[in-house]
């Protein structure tokens, strides 16, 4: 959520801001018109409480000296039916407010460079070398598949499209994928473990913007006030929710594990294939929450400990920076990082590595003191996939599949394995 206050003071600021990303300026101009209603009638409704207070006073006074007081006893009565009626204004605007806040998208960081879409997103790293294989490659579904590793047609039958069962070793690659991630994550990066619900109520979605946004995203519980998470970030962001933390207690870092759920709307036709994009999938997730002046520098740290889970399995990788074209509504600043995969011929997006600034913080009320005797202060709040695990899945299947059909397990990750150096290709005999 956008600064109201802010917004008073430097309109032009934010219309310019949100032009960045194809936002029309009449937005600010609406939300001052409607902030302005409201603050005119607050403050006529505190001076009519204020007249009431001073007649009641002026009534009591004039019935103690035994006066007449049947005029201001009207007056008091004709003030009291107007502050009603305001009172019941000034909600209505105060909620008018609120709501065209909740649906602005941040401001882009005067950094973010320009662009119209997702074609003018620059690379700004390379790592690894793309693998020269000896024979045309094949796409992981295809080598699951046939590995008898990943079963998607029960998974149809089970529950619908867009959903994958893991069998085998497959669904012990997938579990080892986590465990490794998690615990470089942990042991390495300084992050805290939290396994959180996979349910969260509309507070929490609205505290990380996903509501009223992005509702149609999501699987809403019927009957209840209750969605499936779309992404672990939800419950980490929120952890801290209405509280004020002290400045000794940033920066925070947590990391979760969870099954995220997305409705995928507006994806028909994309990916419907594989493991890229599913209504059920899981992830690593990263949540910092950091002092302002700071957060920058934990963005670059934070697009590091995402990439380097990809070095350690040796998966080659860009990182591109999001333009304001292509930068979601909730995003100050974003980096992608995309993986090889040889089947698609093509990077594919693994990890965003965003940062929200005060967007989120002041949507979720998350604060912090920098001492005693200062005010509380809203955190930056940042997030990034540590990984999306199916994604990385596909990649493994893809990078390390060989000529015989079988596929290589990276050296990282044979121990969680339980020692398995290769998936075996499956015999036809």
């Amino acid at each position: 959520m956008l600064d109201i206050r802010a917004i008073r003071q430097n309109p032009d600021a934010f219309k310019t801001g949100l032009a960045r990303k194809k936002v029309d300026s009449s937005v600010i101009d609406n939300l001052l018109l409607a902030d302005e209603a409201w603050r005119s009638n607050l403050s006529e409704t505190e001076r009519l409480k204020n007249l009431r207070n001073t007649t009641s006073e002026a009534i009591a006074r004039k019935k103690k000296q035994g006066e007449d007081a049947t005029e201001d006893i009207a007056q008091m009565k004709q003030v009291s039916n107007r502050i009603k009626e305001l009172d019941d204004e000034v909600r209505t605007q105060e909620e008018q407010v609120r709501e065209i806040l909740l649906t602005l998208p941040n401001v882009p960081h005067a950094s973010v460079p320009e662009g119209a879409s997702e074609d003018d997103n620059p690379t700004v790293h390379t790592w690894g070398n793309i693998p020269t294989l000896t024979f045309t490659p094949k796409q992981h579904w295809e080598i699951g598949e046939e590995l008898g590793i990943v079963d998607s047609e029960r998974a149809v039958k089970i529950t619908g499209s867009r959903f994958v069962l893991y069998k085998g070793l497959g669904a012990r690659l997938e579990r080892a994928l986590a465990s490794f991630m998690i615990d470089l994550h942990t042991d390495k990066h300084g992050y805290t473990e939290v396994f959180p619900p996979f349910i969260a109520n509309e507070e929490s979605l609205i505290g990380t913007g996903n509501l009223p946004k992005f509702d149609d995203e999501m699987f809403k519980l019927e009957g209840l006030p209750y969605y499936l998470i779309p992404t672990t970030e939800v419950p980490l962001t929120n952890y801290y929710r209405d509280e004020i933390l002290a400045a000794d207690q940033l920066p925070v870092k947590l990391t979760g594990y969870s099954a995220c759920f997305r409705s995928e709307a507006g994806s028909a036709g994309k990916d419907t294939r594989g493991l890229i994009r599913l209504h059920q999938f899981q992830k690593v997730e990263l949540v910092k929450l950091v002092q302002p002046e700071v957060s920058y520098e934990a963005l670059d740290e934070l697009v590091k400990e995402c990439a380097a889970v990809l070095e350690a399995l040796e998966l080659p990788y860009r990182v591109i920076e999001i333009c304001t074209g292509d930068l979601g509504a909730k995003d100050a600043k974003k980096f992608d990082i995309e993986v090889w995969l040889p089947g698609a011929e093509t990077y594919r997006e693994i990890s965003s590595c965003t940062n929200f600034e005060t967007f989120q913080a002041r949507r979720a009320n998350l604060r912090f003191r920098r001492d005693d005797t200062s005010r509380p202060e809203f955190v930056h709040t940042l997030n990034g996939s540590g990984l999306a695990v199916g994604r990385t899945v596909a990649a493994i299947l893809e990078n390390n599949q060989q000529a015989d059909g079988s596929v290589r397990i990276p050296k990282a990750l044979v121990p969680y394995m339980g020692g398995v150096e290769v998936i075996p290709a499956v015999s036809e005999a």
